[in-house]
């Protein structure tokens, strides 16, 4: 038994290092068709949820040096969200998912190392995406160099046009 135990927390600990996030959420009162749905939304955002015990994860938490007081929400049935790299994709994902079906509620998380209440998650399942918001950089970076093109051709093309008219005159 202790052997599986260590496999359990050593895989949830490579879980934990691989992600810069990791949100705690309560699933109690979710069939097994919903969590199934869960957890296929999530793998589409990037993301993966997992099961374990209360025990597991504290384990977890103390080896990782993640905050302390994500020990305090760990009573009742607790699952753990990580992901690649789009915390704002996993927010989304459980803030549709609770608006949809009452549940799963996120109790706390971790944030490249910062501690996360659930009013956090929410705002950041408020964020745009990582696309959006890379989208919006380079709209941003692109809209001086498009402004400058189009005030040194400006001149070029008041001359074609005062041509255009003066052949159109006659």
């Amino acid at each position: 038994m202790q052997v599986e135990k260590n496999i359990i927390i050593d895989d949830l600990m490579e879980r934990v290092n691989a992600s810069p996030f990791m949100l705690i959420a309560d699933f109690t009162g979710l069939t097994v068709g919903q969590f199934e749905e869960l957890r296929v939304r999530l793998e589409d955002a990037g993301s993966s949820i997992h099961v374990t015990k209360n025990s597991y994860i504290k384990r977890v938490i103390k080896d990782a040096s993640l905050p302390e007081g994500l020990v305090d929400c760990l009573t009742g049935q607790s699952a753990i969200v990580t992901g690649a790299e789009d915390v704002c994709a996993a927010a989304k994902v459980l803030k549709s998912f609770k608006k949809e079906f009452e549940r799963p509620s996120v109790k706390m998380g971790v944030l490249d190392g910062k501690l996360l209440t659930e009013a956090d998650v929410e705002q950041i399942a408020g964020l745009p995406s990582r696309d959006q918001l890379l989208g919006q950089l380079l709209g941003l970076l692109q809209a001086p160099a498009t402004s400058l093109a189009r005030l040194l051709s400006e001149p070029g093309s008041q001359i074609a046009r005062a041509m255009q008219a003066h052949v159109d005159k006659g």
